[in-house]
């Protein structure tokens, strides 16, 4: 199970295909409540506090099952992410994912959790309408054999200049250690964000958007 909390995320979650277990409603909540009555528990406001991950709660959490789903081969451009450990990077990421089209991510199991509260937090609805597979690396890769691997690194070729195929896994690796050496070998290309001279690099949240907008432009041109 994990929590989303407040209006909006509780009406995102019904517009997917998630199962919502419990929802939990403070007793000062004077919002819209659509959900089943027998789903719902009404709390005191203490109890919701207490409930609440939020510093200004709005009265309202679900608690969601979290699906089970077997590794399988992605059906178009996928994201893998490789060590990622900050949840709020691993959140944004899946955001920009759903954003930007690339509706199957893959995360090593040294990840961050992505249903930890502060990563739920960070993808907004992301969550709830991307494909979310974890696994050892092994079995991943294994499974995006077929699969051409984009690796971001600062020793690739420049991204806006790059051709990228037409079905490819995106790797974004850890932030202090970079890409894993089991993904860069497994890699068809590899790409980097070009930069002036006085900045190192860029978050890794920040990196993952702007290069999966630039290899995916193409149908944001049609």
């Amino acid at each position: 199970m994990f929590l989303v909390e407040g209006r909006k995320m509780a009406a995102e979650c019904q517009n997917s295909d998630f199962e919502i277990d419990r929802v939990f409603v403070a007793e000062s909540y004077t919002g819209e409540n659509s959900f089943p009555q027998e789903k719902t528990v009404l709390v005191s406001d203490d109890v919701f506090r207490f409930l609440s991950d939020e510093k200004t709660p709005q009265g309202i959490l679900c608690r969601i099952k979290i699906p089970v789903r077997k590794l399988k081969k992605p059906q178009a451009k996928c994201l893998l992410l490789d060590g990622v450990s900050d949840p709020g990077n691993v959140g944004t990421i899946i955001r920009t994912a759903n954003a930007a089209g690339y509706a199957e991510i893959y995360l090593t199991d040294e990840c961050a959790d992505p249903y930890s509260p502060k990563s739920v937090r960070a993808s907004m609805s992301g969550v709830f309408f991307t494909r979310i597979y974890r696994g050892p690396r092994a079995e991943i890769l294994s499974v995006l054999a077929d699969t051409p691997i984009v690796v971001a690194d600062m020793g690739g070729e420049n991204v806006f200049s790059f051709a990228p195929p037409k079905r490819f896994a995106l790797a974004i690796g850890n932030e202090a250690n970079g890409i894993s050496d089991a993904v860069k070998n497994a890699a068809a290309h590899t790409v980097k964000i070009p930069m002036q001279a006085t900045q190192e690099s860029l978050k890794a949240a920040i990196s993952a958007g702007i290069i999966m907008y630039v290899l995916n432009r193409d149908e944001f041109n049609e």
